[in-house]
């Protein structure tokens, strides 16, 4: 019972994802003209990029606070939200590309929206990157604090911004939200694609915990082989 109370929110995520991969596929949907079934991956493709667009807001909160105190946990929690994010982020570009071919007839075509997402992403690659190319414990930490403030600013702009100025776009959603908007989603939808919102928001929250507590134990395994080192070359 005491597992129940502690972990009541992972139960929650399991439970909602489950109700939206069976409500995914077997619920109505309406029969529109191009889109037909495949409307259905708006509950897995978008609730993937919800997820990733809130875990990178949090990784930005982390560096903030890590430029605020030093505190070497801050810089882990940011790295494990990057790279949650990255993950969530490679899966709503292959649930895209699936969804393109059976709408567009390609699994990619020139639009900003989709060329802003995949730059978006490769901003946060080039974040491991950084973190990968400075020996420097602390330098390291401060640089990525730095990059990974910019790069949520940047991947904002060509996620939001810069699809809304482009003078064409075929993916939905450059003047709004349509999932979002009120009259856009069919009634019918909502019953799952809102759980669909909480359950990823959930299940990336939990990927999130796991990367930081793997963190933890990898820089505890490196600080005791330092230590020990220091012993035997002492």
């Amino acid at each position: 019972m005491q597992a129940v109370k502690q972990h009541w929110w992972k139960i929650l995520g399991v439970l909602l994802l489950i109700y939206v991969i069976v409500g995914g596929l077997l619920f109505e949907v309406p029969d529109l003209p191009v889109i037909r079934q495949s409307i259905r991956n708006i509950y897995f493709h978008v609730g993937m990029w919800f997820g990733m667009i809130f875990i990178l807001f949090a990784g930005m909160v982390f560096s903030v606070r890590y430029l605020l105190t030093n505190r070497p946990y801050e810089d882990m929690k940011a790295l494990a939200a990057v790279k949650t994010g990255l993950l969530f982020g490679v899966l709503g570009l292959i649930t895209g590309m699936v969804w393109a071919q059976f709408t567009w007839g390609s699994f990619w075509v020139n639009d900003p929206k989709l060329n802003g997402a995949v730059v978006g992403v490769l901003i946060y690659c080039a974040y491991i990157v950084l973190r990968s190319s400075v020996e420097d414990r602390d330098k390291r930490a401060r640089l990525a604090a730095v990059y990974n403030v910019f790069a949520f600013v940047l991947f904002f702009v060509f996620i939001m911004i810069v699809p809304r100025t482009a003078a064409h776009s075929i993916h939905p959603g450059v003047d709004g939200n349509p999932a979002l908007a009120t009259g856009d989603l069919a009634p019918e939808m909502r019953i799952v694609f809102y759980p669909a919102i909480a359950g990823w928001f959930i299940m990336t929250w939990w990927l999130y915990t796991l990367l930081f507590r793997a963190g933890k134990l990898e820089a505890g395994i490196d600080e005791c082989i330092e230590n020990l080192n220091e012993i035997k070359n002492g």
